[in-house]
């Protein structure tokens, strides 16, 4: 079974990792919405293995759920557990990636739409 930690067991420093990757920045943004999205439909031109590793990544650390759905798994942001735990973080991080001119030219390399 995959691992999502606790909320009370995400730890900034795995928050943080996750964060930093252009490839686990757009995820997020996308997540941002509040919706749950599969993962064939976040990410363009990302090989599986790659979006195998990322989402390990960013389940591990605490920042997405991943839930089984058919032959697809559905990706969203743990929004709530993350304000608990690190208020503020998870919206400044969003607020800058949509302010930033040269993240946003990145985040548009993998999701034209994000």
């Amino acid at each position: 079974m995959k691992h999502h930690p606790e909320s009370n067991q995400i730890r900034l420093e795995h928050v943080l990792t996750a964060l930093g990757n252009p490839i686990r920045m757009t995820v997020v943004r996308v997540l941002a919405d509040g919706k749950e999205h599969t993962c064939g439909s976040i990410l363009q031109g990302v090989s599986k293995s790659t979006l195998t590793h990322h989402w390990r990544v960013l389940r591990d650390s605490g920042v997405i759920w991943q839930k089984p759905s058919g032959r697809e798994n559905l990706l969203s942001l743990r929004t709530e557990d993350l304000n608990i735990r690190f208020p503020g973080l998870l919206a400044s991080f969003i607020t800058a990636t949509q302010e930033d001119e040269l993240t946003g030219l990145t985040i548009k390399q993998y999701n034209p739409d994000a």
